[in-house]
C-alpha cells in the first residue's frame, strides 16, 4: 500500500529549514544593531568621544581646510564664547 504525503508533508520537511534562516536572520539583525557602522565598536558614543569645535577647527586647520585668517578669527571666537 502507497501513501500519499502530498504538500503537507513537504511543509514539514521545510519547517526545520525555515527555523534555522529565521534565527540566523535574529541573530544577523542583533549583530548588526550591535554593531558601530564605522569602526565596529559600540553603535552608542558617549559625549567624551565627540569632538569639540576647537578640536575640529584645529583638525581642519591641520589639514589645510582654513586658512590661517580664518583660522585665528575663528578661534578668537570659539575662545572668548566659552
Amino acid at each position: 500500500m502507497m501513501y500519499d504525503f502530498g504538500v503537507g508533508s513537504a511543509w514539514m520537511m521545510l519547517m526545520p529549514v525555515v527555523w534555522l534562516v529565521l534565527i540566523g536572520v535574529v541573530i544577523w539583525a542583533v549583530v548588526w544593531l550591535a554593531r558601530d557602522r564605522r569602526d565596529g565598536g559600540s553603535r552608542y558614543e558617549t559625549r567624551a568621544d565627540r569632538e569639540t569645535p576647537l578640536e575640529i577647527l584645529d583638525r581642519r586647520y591641520a589639514m589645510g581646510e582654513v586658512d590661517t585668517e580664518d583660522y585665528l578669527r575663528a578661534r578668537d571666537h570659539l575662545v572668548s564664547n566659552k
